[in-house]
């Protein structure tokens, strides 16, 4: 194991003086069960401290980085720069899998499941946080993984004011979402009609919006809806 670690630590460009921190980072429930220490020795806690770690050196990133987009911009960026397929995807850069403590029943494939990637990736960044105390040496090493991850968006980024692709985008995210815009009320003579439409996911509302049509009464309704639905 002294081995993997330090090949691990060389190939992510962080030794860390308390290695006990990076195996702990690097142990799945189902190894900790395995050895009898329980959920306490695995490495969920660090993935807890990490998500946070994470979550403020990206959000620093991009708000310095973007001072010109709307808060609503800046947490579709983020999602998409901390999901579980972008995290997986760093994880896989550095090889993480090939270093992650599993019991016998995740062994056969549990080194490729993004969850398990994603998770690890995150404690990892927990474990070198706790080790150092210092969030910038954790941002020199994360935001690399952060900044190729923007560049392949840069196609993809859109008009400010396209607030229903952004809401899209967002939702595409979740299985079993579903988006869709109501027209809930027409106001004023044919040639001055306002509209007010509202956006539903699933069947809940989370925006209104009104305009002298309807398209724009849905790009007021999903800017409303990014508002209120994207977590902070």
């Amino acid at each position: 194991m002294s081995r993997d670690i330090a090949l691990l630590q060389a190939r992510i460009g962080y030794y860390f003086a308390d290695e006990a921190l990076l195996v702990r980072a690097l142990t799945h429930t189902s190894f900790a069960n395995e050895q009898k220490t329980g959920r306490i020795g695995s490495n969920e806690r660090l993935e807890f401290l990490g998500d946070s770690v994470l979550s403020l050196t990206v959000c620093s990133y991009l708000y310095n980085t973007y001072p010109e987009l709307p808060e609503g911009r800046l947490t579709v960026l983020r999602k998409n720069l901390v999901c579980q397929r972008a995290l997986a995807e760093y994880a896989a850069k550095i090889e993480l899998g090939a270093y992650l403590l599993l019991g016998k029943g995740e062994e056969k494939d549990g080194r490729e499941k993004p969850k398990l990637l994603e998770d690890a990736f995150e404690a990892l960044l927990g474990a070198m946080y706790l080790d150092c105390g210092e969030l910038s040496r954790v941002a020199e090493f994360v935001l690399p993984f952060v900044k190729a991850e923007l560049f392949k968006m840069q196609s993809e980024l859109l008009p400010l004011e396209d607030y229903k692709t952004l809401l899209q985008q967002y939702v595409q995210q979740m299985p079993g979402e579903e988006l869709r815009y109501e027209t809930i009320g027409e106001t004023g003579p044919d040639n001055a009609k306002r509209f007010t439409v509202r956006v539903l996911i699933n069947s809940n509302e989370f925006g209104k919006g009104t305009g002298t049509s309807k398209k724009e009464a849905e790009q007021r309704a999903a800017c409303e809806a990014l508002k209120r639905y994207l977590p902070r």
